[in-house]
């Protein structure tokens, strides 16, 4: 995904919240029941068949009916709002903001310049401006942290209300924090440089505000693909680490060891395949319609 705005305070940081904020609502009501049969794949610790994978992806709705089993999909709903329209205002602003604060800075500029070249170095900014942006997105860890739960593993709430869990819990509603800077950090490099690196070489676009809705479609597909191939062996443990109970303290060395063990190094990449089915079509949605929204609420703030 290609940064918002190419030029410093092309658009205001309201403009930007709003805008990006929408985005996010549109995007969570469409690409949620993907992302909740993404992560109960990755959750499963037993060997994926077909004749499974009803009751792996339903869980306790796998005799239900049509309706109640797609219903099934929209769980944690709640959490996954706050999450997902957080993380979109944090990443489509933040990004931009790393971009503005790197280039702006004539030592951190210009070590980019003489390091890569001046072609080179402009991408190697947009993908460390996104690197920084994936790893401050730890703050919002809570918040991914209980989405996962209500997907994978609803029986750790035990009819908890979200203010009781947070005084509960506390700092256990980080746990996992190390592995998720470590998959965030590769992971935003990727998207973003990714998507830059296309925009530039494949496309030929030297100003990326200007690209076109296919330019943008194409350069973010390659950055998201990138991204999520990179981060899925680290997405898959930090998901393991958060569905887990409450209570139950799980290490990552310990995730890594067993999973090794028992279901082999395939398993790192579990529930890759619909990841990637779903995320060309879910950055492109998000990141048009972001651009579209954003000018148009600049108008007026």
């Amino acid at each position: 995904m290609a940064p918002l705005t190419s030029a410093k305070g092309s658009e205001s940081g309201t403009a930007r919240v709003v805008g990006s904020g929408l985005s996010g609502v549109a995007e969570l009501i469409i690409f949620h029941p993907v992302d909740t049969v993404a992560k109960r794949l990755m959750s499963n610790k037993s060997k994926f068949t077909l004749q499974a994978a009803n009751s792996i992806i339903f869980k306790d709705y796998a005799t239900a009916s049509l309706p109640k089993k797609l219903f099934s999909l929209f769980p944690g709903l709640g959490y996954a709002a706050g999450y997902k329209i957080s993380q979109r205002i944090y990443k489509f602003g933040g990004q931009p903001y790393f971009n503005d604060l790197i280039r702006g800075t004539p030592v951190l500029r210009n070590a980019f310049v003489n390091t890569f070249g001046e072609r080179n170095g402009k991408n190697m900014m947009h993908a460390t401006a996104g690197s920084l942006t994936g790893i401050g997105e730890v703050v919002l860890l809570p918040l991914d942290a209980l989405k996962i739960k209500r997907q994978t593993n609803p029986e750790a709430f035990r009819g908890r209300g979200v203010v009781q869990i947070f005084m509960e819990e506390g700092r256990t509603l980080y746990r996992g924090w190390g592995w998720t800077v470590a998959r965030n950090a590769p992971g935003s490099f990727a998207l973003f440089g990714g998507s830059a690196f296309t925009k530039d070489y494949v496309l030929g676009i030297e100003d990326y505000s200007k690209a076109t809705w296919w330019q943008n479609f194409i350069a973010s597909t390659a950055g998201a693909i990138s991204s999520i191939t990179v981060a899925a062996p680290l997405d898959t443990i930090k998901t393991r680490i958060q569905n887990a109970n409450f209570e139950t303290r799980v290490h990552g060395a310990v995730v890594v060891r067993d999973l090794i063990k028992n279901e082999g190094m395939t398993a790192f990449f579990k529930g890759l395949t619909p990841k990637i089915i779903v995320v060309g079509p879910k950055l492109i949605f998000s990141f048009t319609l972001a651009q579209t929204l954003i000018p148009m609420v600049g108008k007026y703030v």
